[in-house]
């Protein structure tokens, strides 16, 4: 399948591509190489301990120390700049601490067969509501920090229920199934829903032309 390109337009977006757990930025890779074709700028950073980060998890204590090299790319945005912030799997809970500490900076927020918390329950809530099961290949140990999670507080609505969100649905996903990415969506409606056939959990690898396809739709469309 070829991905339309549309290198040159002012509808070009900054796309922050955020891992889920045991992964990193590389697991993007096949869907950055697309979107930067496609002539969008593309961030791909590891989380704490994740990925190229040489530091153990225990030096991780808790969700928000393991979500600081994103926290920290949001806040060096030169003032005005907004990225389309997109969480896979565990991502979806990283992407929404930035929505609820950063929303000026973010255009909109995709979450991608992902955990998705709503403002009225502790960040804690939907994953606490399925187990998951994750390969291992190229993986390093991680964690969900439900533990520290279920002392935060809801995000707010004024600030993380302000940002524009879209989910993308993978619907061969057997981590974290249909029905439940479905769930989360009715739990918490978002201004957009896409699917993907055939997709499974990692379709970051294995139909990446499917997923950066609808990822540009959704940076043109919310960050114009």
């Amino acid at each position: 399948m070829h991905m339309e390109a549309c290198a040159g337009q002012a509808s070009s977006a900054h796309i922050v591509l955020v891992h889920g757990a045991c992964l990193g930025g590389w697991s993007w890779f096949k869907v950055a190489t697309r979107l930067r074709s496609a002539g969008h700028r593309v961030s791909t950073p590891d989380l704490a301990a994740s990925g190229v980060d040489p530091r153990p998890l225990r030096e991780v204590p808790t969700f928000r120390d393991y979500t600081k090299p994103l926290l920290d790319l949001l806040e060096s945005l030169p003032p005005g700049e907004k990225v389309v912030l997109v969480g896979h799997s565990l991502g979806g809970v990283n992407i929404a601490l930035a929505c609820e500490l950063f929303p000026e900076k973010i255009a909109a927020a995709v979450f991608v067969a992902a955990f998705m918390p709503d403002h009225r329950s502790p960040p804690s809530y939907v994953l606490e509501k399925q187990d998951l099961t994750l390969g291992r290949s190229l993986m390093r140990v991680s964690s969900m920090f439900v533990d520290d999670l279920r002392l935060q507080p809801p995000h707010t609505e004024a600030r993380y229920g302000s940002v524009r969100k879209a989910y993308i649905v993978f619907k061969d996903d057997h981590a974290i199934v249909e029905a439940f990415q479905r769930w989360m969506v009715h739990n918490y409606p978002v201004d957009e829903v896409m699917e993907i056939d055939g997709a499974d959990h990692m379709a970051l690898l294995s139909t990446p032309t499917e997923l950066a396809r609808c990822l540009a739709h959704i940076a043109v469309k919310y960050a114009a």
